[in-house]
């Protein structure tokens, strides 16, 4: 969903609200200096187990309550999806003990980190996913935030809302008030695709800041 390449994980890399997702994980263990923050990470390790299961079936309902409205092409079937978050849940919970200093928990819009402390930072679900929830404001201050903690280049996806993935409706107001603060919004297509209209990422990244250097130092602060 991030259309990631090697280039991408060489440096230092931040999945924000990450959940119960792996990849931090399989990261690592491919040599990706990776780090996962979400508020879900100060819950009690039987806790966090029961929100994992309970974040599997709440995916599955929404896919059925709007069924002409996601593809199965990518996860080959129903099943075939579920078997993968399985995985991935277990996957997650199985690092929890031998991981704390990856999982930070922290949200949005205030992340436990100091400036330009991740070369590439990723938010799947949570902005614009719940823009029908979490307003214009709200928007303007999280991506700000995932900008300041970045030193080269922010990756969400999707640019739709969830359900039936409709349009963003403060889209252009907010694409505005980020230009007016020296960010450079670009969408770019991806090569996943579960809701119909979920097949793009915004790419952010700070105008006359393209291309930066890699960080260094501490990410935590």
């Amino acid at each position: 969903m991030f259309d990631l390449d090697a280039d991408d994980l060489s440096g230092r890399v931040l999945d924000c609200s990450a959940g119960a997702a792996s990849f931090v994980t399989v990261a690592r263990t491919n040599g990706t200096r990776a780090y996962a923050v979400d508020p879900a990470y100060a819950l009690r390790r039987e806790d966090l187990a029961a929100a994992v299961r309970d974040d599997l079936q709440r995916g599955t309902t929404i896919a059925e309550q709007h069924p002409d409205r996601f593809v199965w092409d990518w996860f080959g079937s129903r099943e075939g999806r579920d078997r993968m978050r399985r995985a991935a849940g277990a996957r997650f919970l199985a690092a929890l003990a031998t991981s704390p200093g990856w999982l930070v928990a922290g949200e949005l819009p205030r992340l436990p980190f100091r400036s330009r402390s991740f070369d590439l930072v990723l938010c799947s679900h949570l902005v614009f996913t719940w823009a029908d929830v979490l307003g214009l404001d709200w928007h303007l201050s999280a991506l700000t935030e995932l900008v300041r903690v970045s030193d080269r280049e922010v990756r969400v996806f999707p640019t739709v809302m969830q359900g039936r993935g409709d349009v963003v409706p403060f889209w252009a107001e907010l694409m505005s008030r980020l230009d007016e603060r020296g960010m450079v919004a670009e969408e770019r297509p991806v090569p996943y695709r579960f809701q119909v209209t979920g097949d793009r990422m915004l790419v952010l990244t700070r105008r006359g800041d393209r291309g930066a250097g890699k960080a260094a130092g501490s990410a935590a602060g």
